[in-house]
């Protein structure tokens, strides 16, 4: 479990702005798009992790599920790190926000564009969770937004001996950074002040994307826009030439004895995923090993390409 209490020092001079990844719409009956793009960490390399997720549009946890043992502080020059680009989209309506809290990306359908944005995002601590089922909408949007912190919140930074105030005003050390979407009543997408926390559980609950990310989705996301929050850890999809992919990510805790443990959580399997990975043209042993690496990349585990009749 990575603990923002040693990767902030680490990551606090790191330049974190970077585009959203834009990848043209799959055809009808196909949710896999982009590709996976192999990198080398270059000769007297002084950069994080983070560092490189930010250059290609990815979150930390994305990285560190795609490379797993690198080192998150210091990358050792000439090794390859895989950039998580290809993914299975979310299985349910294109259309306006959806954020995938388990695998922490949110997807934005531009109408009448045929594409979709990726982005990464931070989210909730544990205990401060955000929403993973619900259906709401854009309610309004702010240029330099000042915060208001609730009275938990302030309780919780006393307990770390930090004096918070009533209310931070606007400007480049407001954690809400420069740019807010407001969504329902109690939660917004913003940006930060930090140069960190980017697909991690850092957040009071809310949203939390890189500078250039929230001022993209500020300046193209109309009011009214819907938003969906969901929490797919486990994707499947049969594309139409007939091969099955699996995306796994490492699910969420669900308490704070499974978000302390060193354990990993167990995986939501339902019937219709259960049907999806079963059957004779499925190789159980590559199924298997998906679901316990748990890479967050697409994962071919049909037997053979092609129709299978």
């Amino acid at each position: 479990m990575i603990r923002l209490s040693w990767l902030a020092l680490v990551l606090a001079s790191v330049s974190s702005s970077a585009l959203a990844v834009s990848y043209p719409l799959p055809p009808e009956g196909s949710r896999l798009v982009g590709a996976p793009l192999t990198i080398s960490v270059p000769q007297g390399n002084t950069q994080p992790l983070e560092y490189y997720a930010a250059q290609y549009g990815q979150g930390f946890s994305n990285m560190l599920e795609a490379n797993p043992g690198v080192d998150p502080f210091l990358p050792k020059a000439g090794i390859q790190l895989i950039i998580p680009q290809q993914v299975i989209l979310p299985d349910t309506v294109r259309q306006g926000i959806v954020i995938n809290v388990a695998e922490m990306r949110l997807y934005y359908y531009p109408p009448e564009s045929n594409t979709v944005e990726i982005l990464p995002i931070g989210i909730g601590q544990a205990g401060r969770e955000t929403p993973r089922n619900w259906v709401t909408r854009v309610e309004r949007k702010q240029e330099a937004p000042g915060w208001t912190p609730t009275a938990n919140t302030r309780r919780e930074y006393a307990k770390e001996g930090k004096t918070l105030p009533a209310y931070v005003p606007p400007g480049e050390e407001n954690p809400m950074g420069l740019y807010a979407i407001y969504i329902g009543k109690l939660y917004a997408i913003h940006g930060t002040n930090a140069n960190f926390g980017i697909g991690l559980r850092v957040s009071q609950g809310c949203i939390r994307l890189r500078k250039d990310d929230i001022k993209y989705l500020f300046d193209n996301v109309p009011v009214g826009t819907r938003v969906q929050f969901i929490d797919q850890p486990v994707k499947a999809t049969v594309e139409p030439d007939g091969r099955r992919w699996l995306e796994v990510h490492e699910p969420l805790s669900r308490n704070r004895a499974e978000f302390e443990s060193d354990n990993k959580v167990p995986l939501p399997i339902t019937p219709a995923l259960r049907n999806m990975t079963e059957g004779y043209d499925v190789d159980a042993a590559t199924v298997s090993a998906a679901l316990t690496r748990r890479s967050g990349m697409p994962v071919p585990i049909s037997m053979v390409s092609g129709k299978t009749g």
